[in-house]
């Protein structure tokens, strides 16, 4: 799956790739110091935010949608017995 902008999708596979042999390689064997990746993770974070600011995308509206999801899937089903 690609980034949400394009120049962040290349740092996105950096970090991926970074994540998934931390986590097999040290968090599965209880080793859960995670700081072998946060340098890559801050530099692609930091590229989404500035993607997000770009596109101008509100994440109050993103929000709002998630929590509105939430709500229907909360409400009680009156029809069972």
């Amino acid at each position: 799956m690609n980034s949400l902008g394009d120049d962040c999708t290349e740092l996105k596979k950096q970090y991926d790739a970074c994540f998934n042999s931390w986590f097999s390689e040290h968090f599965l064997k209880g080793r859960h110091d995670d700081s072998l990746c946060a340098p890559i993770f801050k530099i692609y974070q930091d590229c989404v935010k500035r993607a997000i600011r770009e596109q101008k995308i509100e994440l109050r509206e993103i929000d709002s949608d998630i929590n509105t999801g939430e709500k229907e899937q909360q409400k009680p089903d009156h029809t069972k017995s």
